[in-house]
């Protein structure tokens, strides 16, 4: 279909485009900025007065439930609750049931949301069978089936001989590795930060060393092995020090942060509650401080929403006994505008770390408004205000510790390959 969006603001943070300009779309992709080329007829057009026109939203990390958790989220649940939230490219961890460990469930997942027709899916690969942390999967075989990358998610190694295995198989055809350094040793039942708010409560904390011992012996395997590594969900000071200090060495390494984690601090579980239950635990306010400031320096390489939608009954539990997770994806834009307006940054600074700089990690072709590039698009007004309620979420997952909270910038329109997925009045 031959799209027309008219007199929108196009902000294209890889390229440095910020200006209000029409923007003209057929067979799926973007074939003109500005004036629209010869012979070309609208078949539909879209106005974007007052709106932003961003690349599709980019999520490195969103759990779709599927197979095996379709009690708490299903494919087509999130989906919508994607576009919704302007996200048209979404990696999704390795930890269903059974694991993304076999090329024929992840032909069956990307089959699956291909019919669905909405946001484009990035399966990533168990790095071992059924994640037990002991035998490698065959990458090669994962990787032909449509895997981009390859992680343990939070699921320890059997030793550290496993993980150097994996990293050195990795190396040897050029694949990304996705870890979480987490001590499990150190973690040992831990729920919430090892800090005074725990110690109040009665609460096991989780030390900043189960992140940095287990960051230090990942980071002299990546140098050994030369292995790309990407480092999933980054909480601590300390922790933000160590990437900074292997970037400067030139070493392969990336990391993002959880939207979560920018904006929350261990003060917020209040009252015990289970919302506020994540993985890695949310830390302390000097934590948070460093996570904004190396977002600003670019230690950080982009935020995700860590969508991890969970059923009622798992959150309406003790918070120690409460199951961790937040939903994320239809919050990822809001929460990333309002860490820039406290932050002061510009709009396109702040949309990189969603669009261009995680498609750069995910290492697909996305977030970009260049001639020739897909149409997934985002539109948005940064001036809308909305309330957070939970169950007008489309995300099956009603879990968010944002509940209540007001939010700016609500997206009313999302195109996936030239196609409108979204749209709101």
């Amino acid at each position: 279909m031959n799209i027309e969006i008219k007199n929108g603001r196009l902000i294209d943070p890889a390229t440095g485009l910020d200006r209000v300009a029409d923007l003209f779309i057929a067979n799926g992709r973007i074939i003109a900025i500005g004036a629209a080329p010869e012979d070309f007829y609208v078949e539909q057009a879209i106005d974007a007065t007052g709106l932003i026109v961003a690349p599709g939203l980019v999520d490195l990390s969103a759990r779709l439930r599927e197979p095996g958790f379709e009690y708490k989220a299903t494919l087509e649940s999130e989906m919508q609750a994607a576009v919704a939230g302007g996200v048209t490219s979404l990696a999704c961890p390795p930890d269903t049931d059974p694991p993304l460990d076999e090329p024929g469930l992840v032909e069956m997942l990307k089959h699956r949301a291909r019919q669905l027709n909405q946001a484009n899916v990035y399966p990533i690969g168990a790095l071992t069978q059924q994640l037990q942390g002991k035998r490698l999967t065959e990458m090669a075989e994962l990787h032909d089936a449509g895997c981009v990358a390859f992680s343990q998610v939070d699921i320890p190694f059997e030793n550290n001989l496993a993980l150097l295995r994996s990293l050195q198989y990795a190396a040897t055809f050029g694949f990304p590795v996705w870890l979480r350094p987490r001590d499990h040793g150190l973690v040992a039942g831990g729920v919430a930060h090892d800090g005074e708010v725990a110690t109040r409560m009665g609460l096991s904390g989780i030390p900043v060393i189960a992140e940095t011992v287990a960051l230090a012996t990942m980071l002299l395997l990546v140098k050994a092995t030369g292995a790309r590594v990407h480092f999933c969900r980054i909480s601590s000071a300390s922790g933000l020090e160590m990437v900074r200090d292997a970037k400067r060495q030139g070493l392969p390494v990336s990391c993002d942060v959880s939207i979560n984690h920018i904006h929350l601090t261990d003060l917020d579980i209040g009252y015990f509650d289970a919302h506020y239950h994540l993985v890695p635990p949310l830390r302390s306010h000097r934590d948070r401080d460093a996570i904004r400031a190396a977002l600003l320096d670019g230690t950080i390489d982009a935020i995700c929403s860590d969508h991890t939608p969970v059923d009622d009954d798992g959150k309406l539990l003790p918070f120690a006994e409460s199951e961790p997770g937040a939903t994320g994806l239809e919050l990822l834009l809001p929460l990333t505008l309002k860490w820039a307006e406290e932050a002061g940054l510009p709009l396109p600074q702040a949309l990189q770390k969603i669009t261009s700089d995680a498609a750069r990690v995910l290492n697909v072709v996305a977030g970009k408004l260049e001639i020739g590039a897909p149409a997934d698009l985002c539109l948005f007004d940064p001036a809308a205000e909305w309330r957070v309620e939970p169950k007008q979420l489309k995300s099956q997952g009603k879990n968010t510790p944002f509940a209540g909270m007001q939010m700016r910038g609500k997206v009313r329109h999302t195109l996936v390959n030239g196609q409108s997925v979204y749209q709101i009045g």
